[in-house]
């Protein structure tokens, strides 16, 4: 039987991906407010669960055993979370939410549309902006709020032109943009992606 190891893959990156998948399933439902209205944080779990398995699935192309071990759900969980489909997670969410009862086809049909919606560049997140925003602000960085700020609504991927018009003007550390956005891979698939390699490149 084969099993997934930390040697195998990098736990960081799936990390990464499926925060932002489950992330975007948040903003998709209405936010964690919305959850709460219905006294339904049972759905966190579920969803966060469904995140992994989509991204294991689609990104690390990983077997429905594998995934199992990684996660602890069983192969039939994982399974069901694999066929779901995105097309009419919408129409049952409202009830379920009203219900206080997820159903694992509904969580994985939802994490694949949050991962479709990450992967075709709609990936600008208002909660992750909240968080950072809440973060540079006790940081005392205000960069990564203007930038945020500057971008809301852009569309994903998108090519070095179009963000420095967009960010004309913004200094980081008293450097122009324009000289640090000349030194990142294009094209930049999401806000996450442009803050990390623009607080790479102040540490290079």
């Amino acid at each position: 039987m084969s099993v997934i190891t930390p040697q195998e893959i990098k736990n960081q990156d799936i990390d990464t991906l499926a925060i932002r998948v489950f992330l975007k399933a948040l903003e998709v439902i209405g936010g964690p407010r919305k959850l709460i209205l219905y006294r339904n944080l049972t759905w966190i779990p579920s969803l966060l669960e469904a995140a992994y398995a989509v991204v294991l699935a689609n990104e690390y192309f990983k077997t429905e055993e594998e995934i199992a071990e990684f996660t602890g759900l069983t192969r039939q969980t994982v399974r069901n979370i694999l066929k779901a489909d995105p097309d009419v997670v919408i129409k049952k969410l409202e009830g379920e939410l009203q219900e206080n009862k997820v159903k694992v086809h509904t969580a994985g049909g939802l994490a694949k549309l949050a991962y479709q919606e990450i992967k075709e560049g709609r990936d600008y997140l208002n909660i992750f902006a909240d968080l950072v925003a809440q973060g540079t602000k006790a940081l005392g960085i205000t960069w990564p709020i203007e930038i945020l700020q500057r971008i809301k609504g852009l569309k994903f991927p998108v090519e070095k032109e179009l963000l420095k018009e967009r960010l004309k003007g913004v200094k980081i550390k008293d450097s122009p943009i324009e000289l640090l956005l000349d030194k990142l891979n294009y094209p930049v698939k999401g806000p996450a992606q442009l803050l990390e390699e623009l607080s790479r490149q102040q540490t290079d």
